[in-house]
């Protein structure tokens, strides 16, 4: 048994024909999320020239996100896994040509609340995509492949990261926008066929069906009741949360570092190709001892990174900077996903996974909105400096209350 064992954890999960289809779906699915991300930042600011309303596209996402992900989970728990997430990619694509249609002048031209009211869609529909995933993952993978199918998993996300903001700064450049958002409506489409050809038996839950609320509690009570996955979700959202130095690029490279779009697209995915290169060291080399330690070190470079990016004025200095960032996301990335995918029961899945995004997922947003209104009330250099600061305060805070986290070894789990 032992033996089966050791042979099906060396196998890469890459092997398995399903494995491979859902990774191409999420890579898909993420390319026209970012793909649509950098090009409405760079459409808002360049309507407004206003750090704030780059801020408040974040919040136009965020709201209707977190209103959405918990009952998002308790569908993927009780419904066709692969059906939701080709409908959450429709809604994608449905964002992305009322972006088209903003753009191109025949949706109130020079008024940005047709571009926040896509954004809004664009939280409703992205809270069924990474439950779907993470569902979907324990069905095409074993137990013993779980820390290299997140790994991979990662590398697959982060790579669209890169991928995604490049293609849409250099779209915006040198096609326009009506162009970006157009790829982005063809990138979605293409990710919920993909999803769709998946070869999967999906199991059905056993028993009644218990009701809305009493099975979303029962999701929170097993996230807030199991330390480890509560102190790396913890970790990770005020981290990002004060952290958010990147929504705040459109305007470090007009005011600071004086570029344009094509410039936007690389600091973008700087911290995503950061992530990608650490993503392939981790599949060879899986986490297991010292997880714990390694993931507190890993936010407190971000932070440090984050600090480094505020004071640079050099267009490439910064660049490395958000390099190093990714980095150090990646690990994290890399530990937070292990760490849930072993720890979740099968049937608890999918709202799991929505409370987690609303922890990770969300934190992007929110960090968008509040590094967008310290910028307004501070400056720009000033706010991000002090989000770096105060994730380092978050991770001496949670290496004190989370001694299950710091001593964690994967291995026992």
């Amino acid at each position: 048994m032992a033996a089966d064992a050791a042979t099906t954890a060396a196998r890469s999960p890459l092997h398995e024909p399903g494995y491979r289809v859902l990774l191409g779906y999420r890579l898909c699915a993420i390319l026209s999320y970012q793909v649509v991300a950098v090009t409405v930042g760079w459409h808002v600011y360049e309507l407004t020239r206003n750090p704030f309303a780059l801020g408040l596209v974040g919040l136009a996402e965020v709201l209707p996100y977190i209103g959405t992900a918990l009952f998002a989970g308790y569908l993927v728990d009780h419904l066709p896994k692969r059906r939701l997430g080709a409908l959450a990619c429709a809604g994608l694509a449905a964002t992305a040509l009322l972006l088209v249609l903003a753009a191109s002048g025949h949706l109130a031209p020079g008024r940005t609340w047709p571009i926040y009211g896509a954004i809004v869609l664009t939280g409703l529909v992205r809270s069924f995509l990474t439950p779907v995933y993470t569902a979907l993952f324990a069905q095409v993978l074993r137990r013993e492949q779980f820390a290299r199918g997140a790994s991979l998993g990662s590398i697959a996300f982060q790579a669209a990261m890169v991928c995604g903001p490049a293609l849409g700064g250099v779209l915006v450049g040198w096609a326009g926008k009506t162009a970006a958002y157009g790829t982005a409506a063809a990138l979605a489409i293409a990710a919920g066929a993909v999803l769709l050809a998946l070869r999967v038996e999906e199991p059905r839950p056993e028993g009644p069906r218990a009701p809305v609320f009493r099975s979303i509690r029962e999701g929170l009570r097993f996230v807030f009741n199991t330390q480890v996955m509560l102190a790396a979700q913890a970790l990770d959202l005020f981290a990002v949360l004060f952290g958010g130095a990147i929504s705040l690029a459109p305007a470090f490279i007009a005011e600071i570092l004086h570029y344009g779009p094509e410039g936007l697209g690389i600091l973008r995915g700087a911290p995503a190709l950061g992530a990608v290169a650490v993503g392939l060291v981790m599949a060879r080399r899986p986490p297991g001892r010292h997880a714990g330690r390694l993931l507190l070190w890993a936010v407190a470079g971000f932070g440090l990174c984050i600090i480094g990016f505020g004071l640079s004025r050099h267009f490439w200095l910064s660049a490395f900077f958000l390099l190093l960032s990714g980095v150090c996301d990646g690990v994290s990335v890399v530990l937070r996903s292990t760490i849930m995918q072993l720890v979740t029961p099968d049937g608890m899945r999918g709202r799991v996974a929505s409370i987690n995004g609303i922890f990770i997922g969300s934190s992007n947003e929110l960090g968008a909105f509040y590094a967008g209104s310290m910028a307004r009330l501070l400056g720009l250099v000033p706010a991000v400096v002090l989000g770096g600061c105060v994730t380092l305060g978050v991770v001496a805070t949670t290496a004190v209350k989370a001694p299950k986290l710091r001593r964690l070894d994967l291995r026992e789990l």
